[in-house]
């Protein structure tokens, strides 16, 4: 990533300004890698009805029952994808969808069986990447123990940003 040389910096900071934006990248690059990972595992197992967007979706929301605002809240989903997968996963089967009682604007959404069904194969396809990464080297409970708590991190960094700016 190409990154204008920032004026008053040290070279050191600059340094760690473009490390930072390159950490960045890759986060926006396995996100979408992630999700062509299970798109083709999907093809490969002739499971074409939802896409991978869908199938995480699912994955995510487990067994919970949940409204599309908790999963916002939750950082899993952008708004608008939110509402239009989960009306497109209830209408396919894959989700029961329930008006709360208290506030009747809200819906809850929780799996059916065919939901379930898509949530383990996921689940399974994540089982047997972390033997693959782990069995092969390619990164340790060490290793995973330091990126998920750099990662977490940054998220409370960033989250401290945006309470704090309003």
């Amino acid at each position: 990533m190409s990154v204008p040389a920032p004026l008053g910096l040290s070279e050191k900071q600059q340094g760690f300004v473009i490390g930072y934006l390159d950490t960045l990248a890759l986060v926006e690059r396995l996100h979408r890698l992630l999700l062509d990972v299970i798109k083709d595992e999907f093809e490969r197992v002739n499971l074409l009805e939802v896409n991978a967007v869908q199938a995480l979706l699912l994955f995510n929301i487990g067994d919970n029952e949940v409204t599309a605002g908790e999963l916002k809240t939750r950082g899993y989903y952008q708004g608008s994808n939110v509402s239009y997968n989960l009306k497109k996963l209830v209408e396919m089967g894959y989700m029961h969808h329930q008006r709360c009682e208290m506030d009747r604007r809200s819906v809850r959404v929780r799996l059916t069986e065919k939901g379930r069904h898509i949530r383990d194969a996921v689940g399974q396809l994540f089982e047997r990447h972390a033997e693959g990464l782990q069995g092969k080297g390619v990164l340790g409970t060490d290793g995973i123990d330091q990126i998920t708590t750099s990662l977490r991190r940054v998220e409370r960094y960033w989250m401290d940003q945006i309470r704090y700016i309003y």
